[in-house]
């Protein structure tokens, strides 16, 4: 009896042994894979002057910004680290747009990229997180952002009657400068 106990402890003992190896080897895979950097696009859509003028005193715009750049050579471990602040920021993003730049479809760019942040920081703060699920969502924000940046732009296009009125106004001067001729050369006329 006695031996068998001592049997079955030895081979406990050997199971556990044997689990902790590879919750060891576990590990370090896991280490490496949240060790590798983001692959985010080098693209980057730029402001229009206008646009850029209230950008530039958007503090929110511009720590959001600042956040995106960092993207740009993080590895997935330091975008975990930064997701919770990363959704922080967003959401004051979201929640300070100035009335210049306010339309429907810069809220729902700002919409987007709070939603994507939110989900970033849900999935790197889950027990066992997922390197590919935290990499695809960290990939998309930076183009998201540039999203934005294009319905920012778009504030400020002309419009094509704008560019109507726009052609108009040469003709117009015109016309007027015409009136104002032949109103000089009949005043001659008369004083002649």
């Amino acid at each position: 009896m006695k031996k068998i106990a001592f049997i079955l402890g030895l081979l406990c003992l050997v199971s556990c042994k044997d689990k902790q190896v590879e919750d060891t080897a576990t590990t370090e895979v896991d280490t490496t894979e949240f060790g590798r950097q983001i692959e985010v696009t080098n693209e980057q859509v730029l402001l229009l002057p206008e646009a850029r003028e209230y950008a530039a005193q958007w503090i929110e715009y511009i720590t959001a910004q600042n956040e995106i750049e960092n993207f740009k050579n993080a590895t997935l471990r330091e975008v975990m680290d930064n997701a919770a602040p990363l959704a922080e920021i967003m959401a004051s993003l979201q929640n300070s747009v100035p009335d210049s730049l306010r339309s429907t479809a810069v809220e729902s760019r700002l919409n987007v990229l709070t939603t994507k942040s939110l989900l970033l920081n849900h999935a790197a703060s889950k027990r066992k997180p997922d390197p590919e699920e935290i990499e695809e969502i960290a990939e998309e924000i930076p183009s998201e952002f540039n999203y934005l940046k294009i319905q920012m732009n778009e504030n400020f296009l002309k419009t094509l009657q704008d560019f109507e009125d726009e052609l108009d106004l040469p003709q117009e001067e015109e016309e007027e400068e015409n009136d104002s001729v032949s109103i000089r050369s009949r005043r001659i006329l008369n004083d002649s």
